[in-house]
């Protein structure tokens, strides 16, 4: 079954130019989504509303890089593995999360990324 993507409704491209800037930056693309940036400001699009895409962007990506590197450490047995730190996903404290909780954490600001 092929749906006709022509009748659906399309995304703002505010959006699209929000979710390509924040998708090149957590991929570390060389362009930086300076297009993007330029895009959205000239749209009239607020700095305090790019600002939170560029955070949560960075965000996502430095999360990345340090669960990568902490696979690295354990495997490699650079950095001994002890239980009750394997059994987080995010963070270093020993208090129980939630389920929404448990791969997500918050931007400094207290964004949401999830």
């Amino acid at each position: 079954m092929s749906k006709n993507v022509s009748n659906e409704p399309q995304l703002h491209s505010s959006i699209v130019a929000l979710i390509s800037l924040a998708s090149g930056i957590a991929a570390k693309h060389p362009a930086m989504g300076m297009c993007q940036l330029n895009k959205l400001r000239s749209m009239g699009i607020p700095e305090s509303q790019i600002n939170a895409a560029v955070e949560i962007a960075r965000h996502i990506r430095d999360e990345a890089a340090e669960k990568i590197d902490a696979a690295f450490d354990e495997k490699s047995a650079l950095l001994p593995l002890d239980d009750e730190s394997s059994s987080q996903c995010c963070g270093t404290t020993n208090e129980p999360k939630t389920e929404a909780e448990a791969c997500c954490s918050n931007t400094p600001s207290g964004q949401s990324c999830c």
